[in-house]
């Protein structure tokens, strides 16, 4: 088979602990040629100092951390190839997968495809194999700590996970890349969602494998990010007719989620973002036309994405959840119907 290119993205930010095995991981790579373009958003440590002299590596250092949204556009706008690969700096992708992903991704009617991303410290367990899109607008890593064994099909997904993904260079510039407002989290459920607007589909691939150095963490940065950006999603990505029937469970777990926020001690971090939302309202108006005046594909032949159950091991629902869930659950049922 003839070397295909592609141009892996992959930021830099703290100290980096795992970047030069993902780098090497990369630089390996076999049956394909390779460009790295790594954006330093602000390593505290020598990690990319140390990187090798390899004339495949181009290392960008913007002003200030443009996150992993604002990073990543940064350096798909310096990509020469016809492939995109998104790979985190803690990742160490097998030596085939990205002509794996590259192979797939050439199919008829693929948008953006992704790896079996395993745990590093437990390869046999899943990290993600592909994100949930649950109604409200959240997501997880689908698929964590269950056994690799259990998810060796092929198989179209809701959304790709940002460890791994690729994607061609020419849909992701008609796609406009990440919102950079976004900075960090939701932004790989947001283009994914805007993929299947698109009337081109989402992939799990798993004989592409990646190991993730993954560690979870919940900061108030993190959590104000993430609370934010669901709204950003959910009020930008669904169209005038969903949006208005998920209004009362939206209001809902607003104000549930709320609750959780002022039990736990992040609650300036759920009204900073509601703020946000406020003072950038011209913003999210002019992103809301956008998204939905370049989509193809109407909600009702999308909603078969979308889920109204949480996962239990990464949402432990609180006394009462699991009737909320139910109550959810049966609303959905009734609802979609009507999308």
């Amino acid at each position: 088979m003839p070397a295909q290119d592609v141009s892996v993205i992959m930021l830099a930010y703290g100290v980096e602990e795992y970047l030069g095995e993902a780098v090497a991981a990369v630089l390996a790579s076999e049956g394909i040629e390779v460009q790295l373009v790594l954006v330093d958003n602000g390593c505290t440590s020598d990690a990319v100092a140390m990187l090798p002299q390899d004339p495949r590596i181009q290392v960008l250092r913007p002003a200030e951390n443009l996150g992993f949204a604002g990073g990543v556009n940064l350096g798909a706008l310096e990509a020469t190839s016809e492939h995109l690969a998104f790979v985190n700096s803690d990742a160490v992708v097998a030596p085939d997968a990205l002509r794996i992903l590259v192979d797939e991704v050439d199919l008829p009617g693929r948008g953006i495809v992704c790896a079996c991303v395993r745990l590093a410290d437990k390869p046999e367990l899943v990290n993600s194999v592909g994100n949930p899109i649950h109604v409200l607008g959240l997501s997880w890593a689908g698929g964590m700590d269950e056994p690799v064994a259990a998810h060796q099909e092929p198989r179209t997904i809701a959304s790709a996970t940002g460890a791994c993904l690729v994607v061609t260079a020419d849909l992701w510039r008609s796609l406009g890349g990440f919102p950079d407002e976004f900075f960090a989290y939701v932004e790989d459920l947001e283009v994914s969602w805007r993929v299947w607007q698109r009337g081109l589909t989402v992939h799990y691939v798993p004989a592409a494998v990646a190991d993730h150095h993954y560690e979870f963490s919940r900061s108030p940065l993190k959590m104000y990010l993430v609370e934010r950006n669901r709204l950003l999603f959910v009020l930008t990505g669904y169209g005038a007719r969903l949006l208005a029937l998920l209004a009362l469970p939206l209001l809902a777990f607003e104000a549930a989620i709320f609750l959780i926020a002022l039990k736990e001690g992040w609650w300036r971090q759920k009204v900073k973002g509601w703020g946000w939302i406020a003072r950038n309202l011209g913003w999210v108006r002019q992103r809301r036309r956008l998204v939905q005046s370049t989509r193809t594909v109407p909600d009702k032949d999308l909603v078969h994405l979308l889920t109204d159950t949480f996962d239990p091991a990464q949402f432990p629902l609180p006394a009462g959840g699991g009737l909320v869930q139910g109550v959810l659950k049966a609303y959905w049922r009734v609802v979609r119907r009507f999308v």
